[in-house]
């Protein structure tokens, strides 16, 4: 545009009024019109940056979209059909046992367990047909179990009320020790809290079985009244396996989410060497971390990244690599320079787990072990740092939040008796997920507490290879006679 000439005030003064007039009827338009180009370059900024609002928030939702349980933390069961499967590497092995693996057989019963043997002989030669006699010394033994039809016992207690020959008093007897002041002994209580606890039937399922199975006869209430009972009796062992947490070198924690009635909240696990506890609370914060490990835990604490466990040291907490794992795999779904970080840290993981599972089976030494994984650490390192400063920020901002815990990715590496992963935890969550997804969670505090108590009965009692109902019948019988219930804690 050429530059206006510049006109003096003597000049302006010579000017015909008319020319005046249009000159400033072309000014004012001339501000008219840089006022709307400023407004139009305003609103094209701000639909640039709507634009790229819409365009971050599309790309989110279409990763959200493609997630699934190998490539984030959504748990498998939400998987839409057709989800392909992670894909392993053929090991060139045929199916199967595989040489030098220790079968699992059915095993016949010694002889003084059966009840009864049963001869069978042939009576003739299948060739020629000649009448055959005689014993033979090592017979092949064929067993075969059922069980009988069973029927439920029950014994009646008559009172008598006599009266006093001398002062006309009325008494009544009292029923024996150890008998139930109820219409059920302590083993129909005790399958009652196995049936809800550990098989997670409905209370009406219950009711059905014991009548279809035993033929005992009880109605809803007494199966809600025989489970409160029951929990009411293991609170004292929880309480005591919960502390003995407190203590452990070593305790892998999770927390899944749970109901109680129409609250959120979450079900938490920790699991040790000798036993695993249950919490049921309305918080998925810290404070109840805290509570499950003790606020002066003193081991080390397998998890993943969730912000509830920054309580506790780096140099006391193991990071899940299972969890690691699927993010590599959502970044590598993101392409550009976030696919290449994911896959060449899944080309590391794949090391780390190969050499780990050699040290676990044997076959490496932990200081080979420890030797072969600095060019692992060292790596991981390297690449998470690229990949903090990548073009893409939900990879960048991931990876720095990563970067805050690094030393809690290899304490598994320093420590001897910590896993890489998380699954033990995983593991013992499940049957609680399921037990939610079939009851929708507890409908009061008291529900609550008897799932986390029968959970970590039944959890901690096949953690030691131990009867589940056979314990809960004697912590029944031993509450009616008022004597100590027994513990949790494996028998030294």
């Amino acid at each position: 545009m050429d530059e206006p000439i510049p006109v003096t005030p003597e000049d302006w003064q010579a000017t015909p009024p008319a020319v005046q007039a249009r000159v400033e009827v072309l000014e004012a338009e001339s501000e008219a019109l840089r006022a709307e180009n400023e407004a139009l370059q305003a609103e094209n900024e701000a639909l640039q940056a709507e634009v790229q609002t819409l365009r971050a928030e599309n790309e989110a939702l279409r990763e959200q979209v493609g997630q699934n349980s190998t490539n984030s933390s959504r748990p498998p069961s939400t998987d839409p059909p057709g989800t392909p499967k992670p894909q392993r590497t053929p090991s060139g092995r045929r199916p199967g046992g595989q040489p030098g693996h220790e079968g699992v057989s059915r095993t016949l019963k010694p002889m003084e367990e059966v009840k009864e043997v049963i001869p069978v002989k042939p009576e003739k030669c299948h060739r020629c047909g000649h009448p055959l006699e005689g014993e033979d010394a090592n017979p092949q033994r064929h067993q075969v179990t059922e069980i009988p039809p069973l029927v439920s016992e029950t014994t009646e207690y008559q009172l008598h009320t006599l009266e006093c020959p001398q002062c006309g008093e009325r008494t009544c007897a009292e029923l024996p020790e150890g008998v139930p002041a109820g219409a059920f002994g302590p083993r129909v209580q005790a399958m009652v809290a196995a049936l809800s606890g550990q098989y997670h039937l409905s209370k009406r399922q219950i009711e059905e079985l014991l009548g279809d199975f035993f033929g005992v006869e009880m109605g809803l209430g007494s199966v809600k009244a025989l489970e409160e009972a029951t929990s009411e009796v293991l609170k004292k062992p929880v309480e005591e396996a919960q502390e003995t947490v407190k203590k452990q070198p070593v305790a892998n924690v999770d927390e899944t989410g749970w109901r109680e009635g129409p609250q959120k909240g979450w079900l938490w696990v920790a699991v040790t060497g000798s036993v695993t506890v249950f919490l049921i609370r309305l918080s998925r914060g810290a404070k109840v971390a805290k509570e499950l490990l003790g606020e002066a835990f003193g081991g080390i604490v397998g998890s993943d990244r969730w912000s509830g466990y920054n309580w506790v040291d780096n140099e006391r907490r193991q990071v899940c690599w299972a969890h690691l794992l699927r993010e590599f795999a959502g970044w590598v779904a993101r392409g550009g320079e976030s696919q290449r970080i994911g896959q060449e840290l899944l080309d590391q993981a794949e090391l780390l787990f190969h050499w780990w599972h050699r040290v676990r089976d044997g076959t490496m030494s932990r200081a080979e072990f420890q030797q072969k994984m600095q060019e692992v650490q060292a790596r991981v390192g390297k690449l998470l740092r690229e990949g903090a400063t990548c073009d893409h920020a939900k990879t960048a901002g991931t990876c720095r939040k990563i970067l805050e815990v690094e030393e809690s990715l290899w304490t598994f590496v320093r420590v001897e008796g910590v896993e890489p992963t998380n699954n033990a935890a995983e593991r013992a969550v499940r049957p609680g997920v399921l037990w939610r997804k079939g009851s929708f969670g507890t409908q009061t505090a008291a529900g609550s507490r008897f799932v986390e108590r029968m959970m970590t009965v039944v959890a901690t009692r096949k953690q030691q290879r131990r009867n589940v109902l056979e314990y809960l019948t004697a912590v029944c019988a031993a509450a009616r006679r008022g004597e100590k219930v027994p513990s949790l804690l494996p028998t030294p």
